[in-house]
């Protein structure tokens, strides 16, 4: 089992550093291709953060199918093998008693839907290897949608509304994440399911393509669903990777359409190195607002979270909405959507 920092080290008040032990702390994006280095010790320092479960981008769409369905079953026979200190999720009460036991949960997703190559009967075959969401765009354009840096913004395909309604069907969750304005806003009202955006940050906040705006957060609640806060400095603004630029997003979103509708995405690179080498090989993969200020390419660490908690107290969130940003909402919407 990996050891958890005691609560007394995090430099919170005892109300802050017990609600934070007690709540069930969801992130649902960490980065997890196959070429990063140091996956150990991230996993490391966000259970010892007060993390409990963490899914993982075990599928990007320069990966192909082929080369992603053998890394996703490499990585699920991986965390299978270490029952004492992982456990590999398939429900929702999967992710609680693991918390109970000691043990950090571990799930699935993709960051695009391109490994699929137009066959919508693999959303069943991933979801049976453990792929609890997914992305039908990542930022440029994809057999399914647009992606936001599309200037096009032309929405869906006939491809990608079926897709949609298959993964309603099989009960892995719609990701909006990275994805067109119309895209998402026509896949919100195609969905009969909750919709994540899984790692977003609100336009309103800062007016970065990325970031989504007001319209795609209300349609998100509307259908049930949740915001994942990112800590990438690029959606940050002012490039405030603290507890205090995490927690400016969360507040924007829970003062819109409530804090129930709030969640974890960070996002966290922990191999900026490789990270950084692979940016100024292939710049043109990059969106240029990106690489015209080097200065984004940080993050919100894991350590961080005891902090952002402390200040939803202060700001006046209950023990419950503060529960549900942390991971609860998040909970609740896979209970209702995976089968």
């Amino acid at each position: 089992m990996i050891n958890k920092f005691p609560v007394n080290k995090w430099e919170i008040s005892d109300k802050a550093a017990a609600l934070h032990r007690e709540a069930c702390i969801c992130d649902m994006t960490l980065p997890w291709v196959p070429e990063a280095d140091g996956k150990n010790e991230a996993l490391e320092r966000f259970q010892a953060s007060g993390f409990d479960f963490l899914s993982l981008s075990v599928g990007v769409e320069r990966m192909g199918l082929s080369h992603t369905v053998r890394y996703v079953l490499a990585m699920r026979d991986e965390f299978r093998s270490k029952p004492d200190q992982f456990r590999f999720i398939e429900t929702v009460q999967d992710i609680r008693e693991a918390k109970t036991n000691g043990q950090l949960a571990i799930g699935f997703h993709f960051q695009g839907s391109e490994m699929l190559e137009r066959d919508v009967r693999l959303v069943e075959l991933f979801y049976c290897l453990g792929v609890r969401h997914m992305l039908i765009a990542k930022d440029y354009r994809s057999r399914a949608a647009d992606g936001c840096y599309e200037k096009s913004n032309a929405g869906l395909s006939q491809y990608g509304e079926s897709l949609i309604r298959e993964m309603n069907r099989v009960g892995m969750v719609l990701d909006l994440t990275h994805t067109g304005y119309k895209s998402t806003m026509e896949a919100m009202e195609i969905s009969s399911a909750p919709v994540f955006f899984s790692h977003s940050n609100p336009y309103g906040v800062l007016a970065q393509t990325r970031n989504i705006k007001d319209e795609q957060i209300k349609g998100c609640a509307k259908s049930g669903g949740i915001v994942g806060i990112v800590g990438f400095g690029h959606f940050l603004k002012d490039y405030n990777i603290t507890a205090s630029g995490l927690f400016e997003n969360i507040d924007y979103v829970a003062q819109l359409v409530g804090a129930g509708h709030a969640g974890l995405g960070l996002d966290y690179v922990y191999y900026p190195d490789m990270f950084m080498r692979q940016v100024k090989d292939n710049p043109s993969s990059w969106p240029p607002e990106y690489l015209q200020n080097m200065q984004g390419f940080n993050y919100v660490p894991p350590e961080a979270l005891p902090e952002t908690t402390e200040l939803m107290l202060k700001a006046g969130y209950s023990d419950d909405d503060v529960k549900g940003v942390l991971g609860e909402n998040f909970l609740r919407v896979c209970d209702k959507v995976w089968q």
